[in-house]
């Protein structure tokens, strides 16, 4: 009946009404369209981009509705599946998002890899705005002969190993060497250093998977270096990642006093967290420890050091070349000021021997689709204020915007302000203005091609599995890492 009714409603059948002018009509019609509007929008990765993009168009938009496409079977990305397991403070953020994904006006679509089962264009067909937040899926090879032999692993992998990724739960590491030399200095590779030095009795009760704790159970590591082409000033980690490494039980550190050398005066100018981190460091390489802390290093049965102004050249095979056996370092000099200091060989060389390589010299985003621009260089999205150059209605948030650095705080930040960018080109008119039919579209697609999207309702039977399973152990939780598995689970 509405449609008919509106047929014969005019203005000119009440002419005791002022007419309205072109102005207040204009403002009328756009006033009731915008009530009207439900934007249909489109989030693919449901890490920390994904999730605080999602909550920042729920909380600002009161009629937008948001489906979160994932490739995994469950969400939250490098919070699930990067975050260290002795750091579950860090996760407390998954009780926010999981708020995010119960409202009704949101959506959660895992098992659906977005580039393979449904493309960026169909995405783009069905919903009003589509945000790409998939984050730093690949890490940055070092491209050194030597890289493939066995022994040889990305610190990405190596996480993802002992957090329970499901393509990662393959990797089975031999940890029977003596020596570990990890190349980056970087969180992650302090990250990858702690969790081979702790004791693994220390790492019962958190969420490792069971699999990885008996690898670390059998572990005889007893020296991890942690390598940097530059210098103490250019460290990447923060202080408190740094302080943990220090305190770690059954380990000593070892820091070269020369390597420290001038740097007193130097640190006058930099800025106070970057000061506080390098005082640490100087303190640590230089000062007596008192009697308790050098009593604790003289029992130590493992030890940790710092290796500055070395840059990887080469894998060095053992004698039958099966396996790494060692790596040969570039000694280099530091040439620049400030941020643009780059590590330049000298021409000298130093091999290190060891049996296990972890490369953390960075994490790399990877083009999804060939209709989305990309930049390989710096492997991001190109974009202003998270708009995707160029293609009017695409977004982009999180790492694959921006580079894969910051914490889950600086991600927040940048989703919200992506999120922002959406909602001002909505109010604009900038958006399709027409309903759009969003995820039910995209569910008949993926139905012809036999994809079989998993719910938030199917997390949460995986997550109370997880945590029957933990519980039994002492574990917060024991994750699935199988996703044939997880799907018999969901009986799918």
């Amino acid at each position: 009946m509405a449609p008919r009714c509106w047929r014969w409603w005019h203005w000119s059948a009440w002419p005791r009404i002022r007419p309205p002018s072109a102005r207040s009509t204009l403002s009328f019609r756009r006033q009731f369209s915008t009530q009207e509007k439900t934007p249909k929008i489109c989030v693919v990765g449901s890490g920390p981009a994904g999730f605080y993009t999602a909550q920042h168009l729920l909380k600002h938009h009161s009629q937008a509705h948001v489906d979160i496409y994932e490739k995994q079977l469950m969400p939250f990305g490098l919070v699930r599946f990067g975050v260290a397991p002795d750091h579950p403070e860090v996760k407390n953020v998954i009780n926010t998002f999981t708020q995010t994904a119960q409202s009704d006006r949101c959506a959660f679509r895992g098992n659906v890899e977005v580039g393979r089962d449904v493309t960026v264009p169909e995405l783009r067909e069905a919903y009003h705005a589509v945000v790409l937040s998939y984050g730093a899926e690949d890490h940055q090879a070092l491209e050194i002969p030597g890289e493939e032999l066995p022994g040889v692993f990305s610190a990405r992998a190596f996480v993802g190993w002992y957090n329970g990724l499901p393509e990662n739960r393959e990797l089975a590491p031999d940890l029977s060497c003596d020596t570990a030399v990890i190349l980056g200095q970087g969180n992650v590779a302090l990250d990858v250093a702690r969790i081979l030095l702790t004791p693994p009795e220390h790492l019962e009760k958190t969420d490792i998977t069971e699999a990885a704790l008996g690898v670390l159970r059998q572990n005889r590591v007893k020296t991890v270096w942690i390598v940097g082409r530059r210098g103490p000033l250019q460290v990447a980690f923060t202080i408190k990642e740094l302080r943990e490494m220090i305190q770690l039980p059954g380990t000593r550190p070892i820091l070269d006093p020369a390597d420290f050398l001038g740097l007193q005066d130097r640190i006058k100018e930099v800025p106070r967290p970057r000061k506080r981190l390098t005082e640490l460091l100087l303190r640590t390489a230089t000062e007596q420890p008192g009697m308790e802390e050098a009593a604790r290093q003289t029992s130590a049965s493992r030890a940790w050091g710092l290796r500055f102004f070395r840059s990887p050249q080469q894998v060095l095979p053992s004698p039958e070349g099966r396996r790494a056996a060692g790596i040969r370092l570039a000694v280099t000099r530091l040439e620049g000021v400030g941020e643009a200091t780059q590590a330049v060989p000298t021409g000298d060389v130093e091999d290190l021997p060891c049996g296990l390589v972890l490369s953390s010299v960075g994490y790399k985003s990877r083009p999804i689709d060939p209709s989305v621009p990309f930049d390989p260089k710096l492997g991001v999205i190109p974009n202003t204020e998270g708009r995707v150059v160029d293609v009017p209605g695409l977004y982009c948030s999180g790492w694959v915007k921006r580079g894969p650095t910051g914490v889950i705080a600086t991600t927040m930040t940048d989703s919200f302000l992506t999120g922002q960018s959406l909602l001002q080109d909505l109010k604009a008119g900038l958006l399709p203005s027409g309903p759009r039919p969003g995820y039910t579209a995209i569910q008949a697609l993926l139905s012809l091609r036999g994809v079989r999207p998993v719910s938030f309702s199917d997390w949460e039977k995986l997550d109370a599995e997880e945590v029957a399973r933990g519980r039994g152990t002492g574990k917060p939780r024991e994750k699935l890492v199988d996703p044939q598995e997880m799907l018999q689970l969901l009986g799918h």
